[in-house]
């Protein structure tokens, strides 16, 4: 295998294959595995005649699961490093997809959803510090960005799978199977790849990994601890502020939420019925991937900070327009039992989407099995939904936010109507090359190798929080301030955002690790970080390496 290893490293082009494949594969993983409950859900639900709770308690675990990993993964990717960790949770997802094939409870699901989201979590997390340790400056943006492909093309994957075994004996079994087969292909390219840059640095006499990091790794080692992320030494506190900053805002921008109505305002421009809900998903999935793409292609040449800045101006300006348009053409529509605001979803997550990374669960219209199930109007809506409020009781990703039976629009409200449709469109294109794949980018990058993990993991934990937060209180604050103030509040808090990121992220393009984590240390405050850097001074370093290397 080491043989194997030298081989990869010696040839650049391969090296990098196999690092994009660990990037991709896993953020497919991470894709399929969140949106496959989606095609699942309606089976399970006659299979095990579930009840709205439970329904909300099989989709919750998932998340629960992953708010376990992000508060005790940091530990495990720094005491095991970054491939173990992969690879300990491929091994935890197949427990998981294992568990979920051959349930026969509701108790089965539960655990084989929760290990699941244990595992896609914590790989999340290690693949993105992963990648970018092993990788240059410029390739670093292009290949961490990847995860955040995978993960939309893993959702469109398990809408095209849920499909085409709806009609299937047993399969959901199937559905909860599949999700092992990206983990398994990601573990063989892991297998071909150096632990860490150390051990990269090992098979070569030339590293231009990370500017000197390699060598920096092998000597004198600092030790920080977890409290060290909110102490002043070598800014730990401002880089802290950071990642913090970063995660809240995609998150208070409401970008789960707003995709809540997608199905209403697909519907409002004269897509009816089921076409209304297809389009909302598929549609939105396939701009989401367009966008992605060419933040990849952009990351590197415009920068992490530029991508942040146009991104959150646009989402500002485009749900602030959905505030306004819903002024003038209410849109008087809400959750049933069954399509309530999703807290599971991760928002550009590794989160996400994310997460990893903004992520829309699969949207889809009522079904006959609750024929006479009212739809809750926001206008009467005086109290939030049962669960709504409870942490333990989550709400499911089968979105179906469609108006009940209500005529065609009028003339004069159709041009309001294709214009929320197109602020719907700018708002997941202006997440999906911002927040959702610079966020971990940046928090890949930003932190000393040491604590990065635990660092990675403590802002992680963070977004799966607000996650929660902002999705349960979504109907609370349509009951007090009405669907349109909610958006332009949403607006508001974007323009808030955009003042942060102005102020106090710092531009990474081009720069080694071992250069950011020196930038850092120089700087008492990430404000001194707004002009633009250059990259010339990158400098690679010839290390000797004796045979017993």
């Amino acid at each position: 295998m080491h043989e194997w290893m030298g081989v990869c490293l010696g040839r650049p082009s391969l090296f990098l294959a196999l690092c994009a494949s660990v990037s991709l594969l896993g953020g497919l993983t991470f894709g399929y595995e969140l949106a496959v409950i989606s095609g699942a859900l309606l089976p399970l639900q006659l299979d095990f005649g579930l009840s709205c709770s439970e329904q909300e308690l099989l989709v919750g675990s998932l998340l629960l699961g992953a708010l376990l990993a992000s508060l005790v993964g940091g530990f495990l990717i720094d005491r095991y490093g970054r491939k173990q960790a992969i690879l300990g949770s491929n091994l935890v997802l197949l427990a998981g997809s294992l568990s979920l094939s051959l349930a026969s409870s509701l108790a089965w699901l539960v655990l084989g959803r929760s290990v699941a989201g244990f595992a896609i979590s914590l790989s999340s997390m290690a693949c993105c510090i992963y990648v970018s340790e092993l990788v240059g400056p410029r390739q670093r943006g292009v290949l961490v960005s990847l995860y955040e492909a995978g993960i939309t093309v893993g959702i469109l994957l398990s809408y095209a799978l849920n499909y085409a075994l709806a009609g299937a004996l047993w399969g959901w079994r199937h559905m909860f199977g599949w999700a092992t087969a990206p983990a398994l292909l990601q573990s063989l390219s892991l297998l071909l790849l150096p632990p860490g840059t150390v051990e990269a640095a090992a098979h070569r006499d030339l590293i231009p990994l990370q500017g000197g990091e390699a060598t920096k790794l092998g000597l004198g080692r600092p030790r920080y601890s977890f409290l060290d992320l909110f102490r002043t030494r070598d800014n730990m506190r401002g880089r802290t502020m950071v990642g913090l900053g970063l995660v809240l805002c995609q998150q208070l921008t409401g970008q789960p939420n707003v995709l809540c109505y997608a199905s209403t305002i697909f519907h409002s421009v004269g897509f009816r019925g089921a076409s209304s809900a297809v389009l909302a998903s598929v549609g939105l999935g396939a701009v989401k991937v367009a966008a992605t793409l060419t933040a990849m292609g952009l990351v590197d040449r415009v920068g992490r900070r530029a991508l942040l800045i146009a991104g959150c101006a646009l989402m500002a300006l485009s749900v602030s327009g959905i505030g306004l348009v819903s002024f003038a053409v209410p849109m008087d529509s809400g959750p049933s039992c069954l399509a309530v605001p999703n807290a599971t979803r991760l928002s550009g997550f590794p989160g996400d989407s994310g997460l990893p990374s903004g992520l829309t669960p699969p949207l889809r219209p009522m079904t006959d099995q609750s024929p006479g199930r009212p739809v809750l109007s926001t206008s009467e809506k005086t109290k939030p939904h049962p669960g709504a409020g409870d942490p333990t009781a989550l709400p499911l990703p089968a979105l179906s936010i469609m108006p009940a039976a209500r005529p065609s629009p009028a003339p004069e409200h159709a041009l309001l109507h294709w214009t929320a449709l197109v602020c719907m469109m700018l708002f997941v294109s202006a997440f999906s090359f911002s927040f959702g794949p610079v966020t971990w980018l940046v928090l890949s990058e930003v932190y000393p190798v040491e604590i990065r993990g635990r660092a990675f993991a403590f802002c992680n934990s963070f977004n799966w929080a607000a996650n929660l937060f902002i999705s349960l209180s979504f109907l609370d604050l349509i009951g007090a301030i009405g669907l349109s103030w909610t958006f332009l509040l949403y607006g508001l808090t974007a323009v808030f955002g955009l003042g942060f990121i102005y102020l106090f992220v710092p531009e990474t393009k081009g720069q080694s690790l071992t250069e950011i984590d020196q930038q850092f240390q120089k700087r008492r405050f990430a404000l001194s970080f707004g002009h633009r850097q250059s990259s010339a001074g990158i400098q690679y370093s010839r290390i000797e390496v004796s045979a017993a290397c």
